[in-house]
């Protein structure tokens, strides 16, 4: 049995699964932490003068991070190139230029790989890595049918990442998300073999985000852990008769739970004095550690119904992915979800800080959703709506709605409630004004 059938399938046809596994990069945080990056990689093989390629993007560059990088390794006795062409929301043809920089630079790739950056530099240093261990393009190895759905074998050499956001989970996670744009869809290079093999998470590193990128990626990493608390729990799902047919979206546990709780508190205790006050160390330290716990729930459990909405929106209109998702938690991940379990949403209320005493269950599922959208005025550099966002009408709601169930069906079998696209247009509706300005 495989994981061609969801947990909607008949109770008679269900074999549940009964393991639960993580597996997780090596983590080093704290303020500097960049300092030890040339130890990080010495203790995962490196040794000798080896020569690595830092990948970034040229806002990354620009704020001096990746000069800060390279003299960090250099001084350390290492030689690296530098690669600062990562572009937003990588597309398969970015990732082939990358591809190209190695191959032009060196017979069979680098020594070793540091992605710095946001989301998109990390993913780019994944894909980059793991095809050039493997051999062939992107496309080899994104599933079918937009891709040939080969099966990665290699890992590569070391690869660290080094976030300068906090919200994307790109560092600890197995997969690469790429654009394809002529398809208008995002798909995905999913693997073990892709996860980084250490990630330096180093608060100082995310003092230069501007306001909006703060809330943006705050907004993604509470998203991963809304969804990842709320999602099936492990033993709901289908088991595979190969272990390594078990999707690396696995269901909830109560390690993965134990994550959320802490993620969903730093995150929405702190967001708004890192988005106003940039500087204060502490509240960047919360937002980078809240945003490994939701990574480390959400991208362990299974992102859910709002993420696979976001991929569309975002792939047609190009807008942040992290605004995506702030817009459309309130009616998908919130109001829709909490029919699944009314009293796991009234915790994720305590938990969000709700005053919770003496509500019906439904009664403080729908104080979290208020308080929520309360979070992202309070912010004052979001946006209302999808037609705020990107000037999402009526009229665009069945092409998305269409789009999400689609081409996101990894994302949907993990959602706690059955969805058609019925539900999922319903809820985009529900998305287009969360408050009126």
């Amino acid at each position: 049995m495989s994981y061609d059938r969801s947990v909607s399938a008949d109770s008679h046809k269900l074999s549940p699964e009964s393991v639960w596994h993580i597996d997780m990069p090596e983590i080093r945080f704290g303020r500097d932490a960049t300092d030890e990056l040339a130890y990080q990689l010495r203790d995962l093989g490196v040794e000798g003068t080896a020569t690595g390629l830092v990948i970034t993007d040229e806002g990354v560059a620009d704020a001096g991070h990746a000069d800060r990088v390279v003299a960090h390794l250099t001084d350390a006795g290492l030689n690296a190139d530098l690669y600062d062409e990562s572009e937003r929301e990588p597309s398969i043809s970015a990732i082939e230029d990358c591809l190209s920089f190695v191959r032009e630079q060196t017979d069979n790739g680098y020594d070793f790989y540091v992605g710095l950056g946001g989301g998109s530099c990390m993913d780019t240093a994944k894909a980059t890595r793991a095809i050039i261990a493997n051999g062939g393009s992107p496309l080899d190895y994104i599933s079918e049918p937009t891709g040939d759905g080969q099966s990665l074998t290699e890992s590569g050499p070391p690869l660290v990442l080094l976030p300068t956001t906090a919200g994307t989970g790109a560092e600890i996670s197995p997969v690469a998300i790429l654009s394809v744009p002529e398809k208008e869809i995002k798909e995905a290079i999913s693997s073990n073999h892709v996860r980084a093999d250490a990630a330096v998470l180093d608060p100082t590193l995310t003092t230069t985000l501007p306001p909006e990128l703060t809330a943006r990626t705050a907004m993604d990493a509470l998203g991963h852990a809304i969804e990842g608390y709320t999602t099936h729990e492990h033993d709901s799902l289908l088991r595979a008769s190969d272990p390594a047919e078990r999707p690396v979206y696995a269901g909830r546990t109560q390690l993965t739970e134990m994550f959320s709780e802490k993620a969903i508190r730093l995150l929405s205790g702190g967001a708004r004095t890192a988005v106003h006050n940039g500087d204060d160390l502490d509240a960047r330290e919360d937002m980078l550690l809240g945003a490994l716990f939701g990574a480390i729930s959400g991208l362990t459990a299974g992102a859910s119904l709002c993420h696979a909405m976001a991929y569309p929106v975002g792939n047609k209109y190009h807008t942040y992915h992290g605004e995506t998702i702030a817009v459309l938690t309130p009616a998908s991940t919130i109001d829709y979800n909490s029919a699944s379990d009314p009293k796991r949403f009234a915790k994720v209320a305590d938990i969000f800080g709700v005053e919770t005493a003496g509500m019906p269950n439904r009664e403080a599922a729908n104080a979290l959703k208020q308080e929520y959208i309360q979070l992202q005025q309070d912010l004052n550099v979001l946006p209302s709506g999808l037609t705020e966002l990107a000037g999402i009408t009526e009229e665009d709601i069945d092409w998305l709605a269409q789009q999400t169930v689609n081409t996101q069906e990894r994302l949907l079998r993990c959602n706690p409630r059955p969805v058609t696209k019925e539900d999922v247009a319903d809820v985009f509706r529900d998305t287009l004004h969360n408050w009126e300005d």
